[in-house]
């Protein structure tokens, strides 16, 4: 009994103790200004009622003693289209803030706006008012008119009949979208194709995909998460699946940030001034297809940029096939792999003949010490050229070829640096240097078939390897 009566009194004396240390801190007006981890905050990209992430801005008190901040608010009040959290607490208007001297405390930053059109800023200001002036953090978001296709029990989420999509709303997938057989999805320049989290395309047998971009008008492909850290890293969404049959002509795309890229089996694509980068595997996955591409550039996949599985016929012309990552460091990161077998979905292994392979005036480079690599089943077609190219290039026995004096490679050179501007995805420019060994040595006739460069530079003479002249 004594025992218990002793702890209880022990229990109040220290709750005493601790409310008298809590009414012991006073707290002033802030004679000094305070410091902001940034001051402006940065947005992604936000669709129409569609509750961005979260953003964090750190209020400092630099002072020798606690403050209270008299005031801290949105600008736009209830009208804004922002939403603010101050150290726990949700709302618009905050009133004697507690700081304590040497700490800071958290503001969360949210929006979820209305679209007034295609595309819009959403701008507004949090303010914090003191006898020491006000301040404030400027909040500002990019908002985008979006149409949305939800897969779920009662939707499976098809095209159904020939359609077109324009750039007057951004398109948000949710699930896989089914292009039913034999129907055309058109997508016109400057459209956006956002994908969520485990989200693709099936293009159904018999479909056609169009992807109709143009010069400064491009169709982007990508992760519906558009915060700049996004635009570098893979696994974002999954693929486009093109199904046996399908068919594909992308012009003008930009196509990253998921899985697989273009998921093809035994499909037919034409691809030009095109940019595919920063897959988790292939960026170009084609089994038994035809690929015919010129101006195409790609780079940052974990397993190779292209991967050709049960032969087929490809065409590259006027490509530049990179592939450099620190985010994929440990993958293999080919520029170029073709084998004339394949491992179906039912574990059985498929064969098939590699028609054809041919690599003009191209670059294909990464910074492993070999870029392409070739396995030649005994007793399968394995055709291949490479004409006038840039390879990196490491022995007979990891590339699966010889380079010199093979009758399949022509006046083409191994393990120049080819010079790109900048290789890494943050600021990837994949054009080359002024002293770069890529220039002038294209073949002059395949370069008429190609006469300007993936942004309309004319290449007709003197031309360099690659996309870009």
């Amino acid at each position: 009994m004594k025992f218990k009566l002793l702890l209880a009194l022990s229990f109040w004396m220290l709750l005493a103790a601790v409310s008298c240390n809590k009414d012991d801190i006073t707290f002033d007006a802030p004679s000094q200004q305070l410091r902001f981890s940034k001051d402006t905050v940065f947005c992604d990209t936000v669709y129409h009622q569609v509750r961005s992430e979260t953003y964090v801005v750190k209020v400092y008190n630099n002072e020798d003693k606690d403050i209270l901040i008299p005031r801290i608010n949105l600008e736009k009040g209830a009208a804004s289209l922002y939403k603010i959290n101050v150290d726990g607490k949700a709302g618009i208007d905050f009133k004697d803030v507690p700081l304590r001297k040497k700490d800071s405390l958290y503001i969360f930053v949210e929006i979820a706006p209305e679209a007034t059109g295609p595309e819009a800023i959403a701008e507004d200001k949090v303010l914090f008012t003191s006898p020491a002036g006000q301040q404030h953090v400027t909040l500002f978001s990019v908002v985008q008119d979006a149409e949305f296709f939800i897969k779920s029990s009662s939707n499976p989420n098809v095209i159904a009949s020939n359609t077109v999509w324009d750039n007057t709303k951004a398109k948000i997938i949710y699930g896989d979208l089914t292009i039913n057989p034999n129907i055309m999805l058109d997508i016109q320049q400057g459209t956006k194709v956002y994908f969520h989290k485990n989200s693709g395309m099936k293009v159904s047998s018999g479909a056609t995909l169009n992807i109709n971009g143009a010069l400064n008008h491009e169709v982007i492909l990508r992760g519906d998460r558009n915060d700049p850290y996004y635009d570098t890293i893979p696994k974002n969404w999954n693929s486009i699946r093109m199904e046996t049959g399908s068919i594909l002509n992308m012009a003008y795309a930009r196509l990253f940030g998921g899985t697989r890229g273009l998921d093809m089996r035994q499909t037919n694509a034409t691809i030009s001034n095109s940019f595919i980068h920063t897959f988790q595997e292939y960026g170009i996955y084609a089994v038994g297809s035809t690929v015919n591409a010129k101006n195409l550039v790609m780079n940052n996949c974990g397993e190779s940029c292209i991967g050709i599985f049960r032969g087929g016929n490809h065409n590259y012309t006027h490509a530049t096939i990179a592939n450099y990552s620190k985010t994929l460091g440990s993958f293999n990161r080919m520029g170029i792999f073709a084998t004339n077998e394949w491992k179906n979905d039912a574990g059985q292994t498929e064969q098939g003949a590699l028609q054809n392979l041919s690599i003009k005036n191209s670059i294909v480079y990464s910074d492993r010490d070999n870029a392409v690599n070739f396995e030649q089943t005994p007793g399968q077609q394995f055709e291949f050229l490479i004409q006038n190219s840039l390879l990196k290039y490491s022995s007979t026995s990891e590339a699966g070829f010889p380079f010199d004096s093979n009758v399949n490679v022509v006046q083409s050179i191994k393990n120049q640096d080819p010079q790109f501007v900048n290789y890494f995805t943050a600021k990837q420019n994949l054009r080359v240097k002024t002293a770069s060994p890529a220039r002038g040595k294209g073949n002059v006739a395949t370069a008429g078939t190609v006469p300007f460069d993936i942004v309309n530079v004319s290449r007709t003479s003197n031309p360099t390897l690659g996309a870009y002249q």
